[in-house]
């Protein structure tokens, strides 16, 4: 069995190698077919971990709409945007493609001792940059909640500054974070990664219910009140500590010794912070149109209850993004950067359809559950304490939107990073830009002039979402001279057949053992939805395993594998 902590192989060059786009070298199948084959199993245990940190993620929103209703967490999340949004878009975004996609490369050309000497540079680099952004977010933060709030009341302004100012060193935490997992997710490393995330939420729940209760008095007599959002906020803090820490240990193993090094003219660090900035442009079409979200929403009928609604319809989609999208990308991206130094070759296009039909057939029925559920789902989930069947029904109409979107989403989790490992990174920032626009200007018509509710936001990011892969996945089959394209249809056609299958036995069910749904108490609801979604999962698995779907065969072996017999 192959050791999950070895290093690629050391090639001779001294320098990153330029990726021609027209070259097409000979592939070795012998030496890639078992890298290709690991994806699926190496998705798998991401995948796990993944699932760890979304369920705490949702048990953490759980108890936020359930203790301060929807309008006190709609305040709470739009506090959080700014900070989340930097994580998402440089630490865990930008920072972390551009510094795999060089660590990956400098790994294998130069060694391991290289590329741990562009990991120290990085750390660094990162903690001094970082540190400067947290507490300019600090001193702004008056001035920036007020900006992507503008439409809430001054009494919700001021206690959404206050959280924004105990949340943003949340940057710094994350920054270096991403480079750790950056570095163990190079050597072949991906679960402490990945289950990292669960230590997160963990910190955030635990430190939040402990804080809540010292800080908020109604909070030990069942009469909560905003204060205990304070608690909750400095639970982030405690949550970004535990996510570095529980990290460091495996880095250690795998060879990572720290000590600081400034030196910024080194090639690679110049190679990653080149990569970077378009990159960081190109991710911002999803995490500014959120942004776009925020403000419009404050403008809505909803007000601060809007941003709860969509806080939560999205959350819901991210736990099968980062369960299958983000899992995939993981694994997939340092494989992509291995093969970018050969050229534009077959083992490359295979990799990357690959990772492209692997995300189709795993997102694909969840996006259709997502929308058939959706009030059943949310209902389960957050229908507790103060949040009520009213927010169910507001939540479910963007979840729908959301849910759409999310197949495009994930795929371009996977095909965006791409990009930058054949050195055609400005393609992504254009087509991100493009996607900022076509936002911003439904937004505005959709709120301004027609004054419809937040569910319109959803839709245009979700629309965006689906222009940004299509030009993308063109550009790219340009690029590679085809992109398996008849395959990946062909994959489709089968899953529609599996698809309509599993919507058969949701609809089923939707309107026969959960029709009468507002009588039926909690456990007859989680039993109900839980067989539903059970039996709809198992008929959808069963059809494509007939109709030779090959991610069906891969998926099902892999769980017979490890929760099977050893």
């Amino acid at each position: 069995m192959k050791d999950a902590n070895s290093s690629g192989p050391v090639g001779q060059a001294s320098g990153l190698p330029a990726v021609d786009p027209e070259s097409k070298p000979e592939a070795r199948p012998t030496d890639r077919q078992p890298e290709a084959g690991s994806t699926a199993r190496s998705t798998g245990v991401v995948s796990i971990a993944i699932l760890c940190s979304r369920v705490l993620g949702l048990v953490r929103d759980q108890m936020l709409n359930g203790f301060f209703g929807s309008a006190f967490t709609g305040i709470f999340t739009a506090a959080f945007r700014t900070p989340n949004m930097l994580r998402d878009l440089f630490a865990e975004g930008a920072l972390s493609t551009a510094f795999v996609t060089t660590f990956s490369k400098k790994m294998k050309t130069e060694g391991d001792e290289a590329a741990w000497v562009l990991g120290r540079k990085m750390i660094s680099l990162s903690m001094w940059f970082m540190s400067i952004v947290a507490i300019a977010g600090v001193l702004l933060s008056p001035v920036i909640f007020r900006i992507l709030t503008p439409g809430l009341s001054e009494e919700a302004k001021v206690l959404g500054i206050w959280l924004a100012q105990i949340m943003y060193p949340f940057i710094a935490l994350v920054s270096v974070t991403a480079l750790v997992m950056g570095m163990l997710n190079s050597k072949k490393v991906f679960f402490i990664p990945a289950v990292a995330s669960a230590f997160f939420n963990l910190g955030c729940i635990v430190g939040g219910v402990v804080l809540a209760w010292f800080i908020d008095p109604g909070f030990r007599d069942g009469h909560v009140t905003e204060k205990g959002l304070t608690g909750f906020a400095i639970g982030t803090l405690i949550g970004g500590v535990l996510q570095l820490a529980v990290q460091l240990p495996a880095l250690h193993r795998v060879g990572f010794r720290f000590r600081f090094d400034f030196g910024c003219k080194d090639p690679a660090v110049k190679e990653v912070l080149h990569l970077m900035w378009p990159s960081m442009l190109a991710a911002s079409g999803t995490q500014v149109a959120v942004l776009l979200n925020s403000i419009f929403a404050s403008y809505t009928p909803g007000k601060e209850s809007a941003l709860a609604w969509l806080a939560n319809a999205q959350r819901l989609q991210q736990l099968p993004l980062g369960l299958f999208g983000v899992a995939v990308a993981t694994v997939t991206l340092p494989m992509l950067s291995r093969l970018a130094t050969e050229g534009m070759s077959p083992a490359f296009r295979s990799a990357l359809a690959k990772g492209l039909r692997l995300v189709l057939f795993l997102t694909l029925p969840c996006a259709v559950g997502l929308t058939l559920l959706s009030q059943e789902i949310i209902s389960v989930i957050f229908e507790h304490g103060k949040f009520t069947a009213v927010d169910v029904q507001n939540t479910a109409a963007p979840l729908q939107a959301y849910a759409f979107g999310l197949i495009f989403y994930a795929a371009i989790k996977v095909l965006q990073p791409a990009f930058y490992t054949i050195n055609r990174r400005f393609i992504p920032m254009m087509v991100s830009i493009g996607v900022i626009i076509f936002t911003a200007a439904v937004n505005s018509i959709t709120v301004f002039v027609f004054h419809w509710d937040h569910t319109a936001l959803a839709w245009a990011t979700a629309v965006g979402l689906s222009l940004n892969f299509l030009t993308l996945y063109l550009c790219m089959r340009k690029f590679a001279d085809g992109l398996e394209t008849g395959s990946l249809v062909q994959s489709l056609i089968k899953l529609i057949i599996g698809i309509a299958a599993m919507s058969a036995v949701c609809l089923t069910a939707k309107y026969t053992i959960m029709a009468d749904w507002s009588h039926l108490n909690f456990m007859l609801r989680c039993a109900g939805l839980g067989v539903s979604i059970g039996i709809a999962a198992a008929a959808y698995f069963a059809v494509t395993k007939k109709l030779k779907v090959e991610e069906s065969g891969e998926f099902l072996s892999l769980l017979g594998r490890r929760f099977g017999k050893k």
